[in-house]
């Protein structure tokens, strides 16, 4: 069993202050409070509840899939073995007073997961609610629900609690870090790595812990990937697993957009499931955030657009789908390194391309932020095209705009992906009034004249980002 450096969690706390500062004014305020904090599995939830106890009275409890009697039986448990004095099979009223009773100033009390209490009767939230009013009598006390089930949380939680849910005080859903935070994490990685490790990662610190920046991209990904004895071998389908029933039909769908079929009518003919079902699956998976659908950005050149289209939105995911799963039977018989050279090597360019754009994207947005750029940002999207596309476009309120393109698959950008992206804006009927080029390396010597004549054209190696 391979086991990463980074296994054991060093350096996770990366990015979340202002998250941190949001759960420090609840705790610094008066009275009691309930909070529910959200986000996709790996996006660092316990490591920014771990750094926010830090120095604080607290109490943990990840709650199971179970029923009722067996929830607070197993809490019970948990409880008698710090000295409590508790009975077999307790309220959950008799478990709060419990918990207050151990603690001092104002303290947290964190249930993780609590999505599964929830469903598994109605008795949690009446008397965790009951318990927080009365806070008077044990003390205040800021009470953390944490969910990993965005899709529950965002969209059925507040039917299932019903009027409970006027006793929350508020919400904080835990994003992606940025690319920025994954240099920072991963400071051996080369600029080029670090996109590399983004485009399989994404902004999940839970799986950057998985990689090492001493080892080559190749060596992480048979090591940590595609060795049988790792966590992230399987980590693709438990994301998948763990939130959805019929898995069978969500598996064939993400395996079809994995492989380049993005549009729904591409789906329907390859799946042979009718376009009403696919619908209301794509759905799920978008409220899970693990597919979104994309929209071309709104310019007078609508003739030439392409409509939306689905692309995966968790990287993991897409890897997982892109080269696992279509791929099992030869990961089965093959070495990794086999495995890595015959079905992953030549294709991964490819793959992370559109990851180089998103990382592209998010430095014209730091720009921005930081007032670097020629115009002040109002919009900012991509144009999906009939014929060719352009990888960002932003605009102001006046409707400035600035386009780019974004090389990845050419060590060398050459003055025709220039012409080719001069003339996608001409098909998307805009004027753009500064254009920047994004390359992996270099610009061919025509270019770099070119951008010598030209003020409003800027040449961006990856290095320099």
């Amino acid at each position: 069993c391979f086991v990463s450096r980074r296994a054991r969690g060093e350096r996770m706390f990366l990015g979340r202050t202002s998250e941190l500062n949001y759960l420090n004014t609840f705790y610094d305020s008066k009275g009691s409070q309930l909070l529910v904090v959200y986000g996709q599995r790996n996006i660092g939830k316990t490591s920014l509840l771990k750094e926010f106890v830090k120095g604080k009275p607290y109490y943990y409890y990840c709650a199971r899939s179970a029923s009722e009697r067996e929830q607070t039986y197993e809490w019970g448990r948990e409880l008698r073995n710090l000295n409590g004095n508790l009975p077999e099979y307790p309220s959950y009223a008799e478990i709060f007073e419990e918990i207050s009773e151990n603690g001092s100033d104002k303290m947290v009390m964190i249930v993780d997961e609590f999505q599964h209490a929830v469903k598994s009767g109605n008795t949690f939230m009446k008397d965790l609610v009951s318990f927080v009013r009365e806070s008077g009598k044990h003390g205040e006390i800021l009470v953390v629900l944490l969910s990993s089930s965005t899709g529950w949380v965002e969209n059925s939680m507040v039917t299932k609690i019903g009027e409970a849910a006027y006793a929350l005080s508020g919400f904080l859903k835990i994003k992606e870090l940025p690319f920025e935070e994954m240099q920072r994490f991963f400071p051996k990685f080369s600029a080029e790595e670090c996109v590399e490790a983004y485009a399989i990662l994404g902004g999940f610190p839970g799986l950057w812990t998985q990689f090492d920046d001493l080892l080559s991209m190749k060596e992480n990904i048979c090591r940590f990937v595609l060795n049988p004895h790792t966590y992230l071998m399987e980590e693709g389908l438990r994301i998948v697993v763990d939130e959805l029933r019929e898995t069978a039909v969500y598996h064939t769908i993400l395996s079809s957009i994995a492989s380049g079929r993005h549009k729904l009518n591409d789906l329907y003919r390859h799946t042979g499931f009718s376009r009403a079902k696919i619908s209301v699956y794509l759905k799920n998976l978008m409220e899970l955030e693990l597919v979104e659908k994309v929209f071309s950005y709104d310019t007078e050149g609508k003739a030439n657009t392409r409509k939306g289209i689905y692309r995966i939105r968790n990287h993991f995911v897409h890897f997982y789908f892109r080269f696992l799963y279509p791929n099992r039977s030869a990961l089965a018989l093959k070495s990794v390194d086999v495995f890595y050279e015959e079905y992953i090597q030549l294709f991964f360019k490819n793959f992370a391309a559109p990851y180089f754009k998103e990382v592209c994207r998010q430095r014209i947005e730091k720009w921005d932020r930081e007032e670097k750029l020629p115009i002040g940002i109002d919009r900012i999207g991509e144009w999906i095209g009939k014929s060719g596309n352009i990888d960002v476009i932003a605009q102001d309120e006046a409707g400035k705009t600035l386009a780019a393109y974004c090389n990845w698959e050419k060590s060398v950008m050459q003055y025709e992906d220039y012409e080719r992206l001069l003339s996608n804006i001409k098909m998307a009927k805009l004027k753009a009034d500064t254009i920047y080029l994004f390359s992996i390396q270099r610009f061919d010597e025509k270019l770099n004249l070119e951008a010598k004549m030209k003020k409003n054209l800027k040449l961006i190696s990856l290095e320099d980002m």
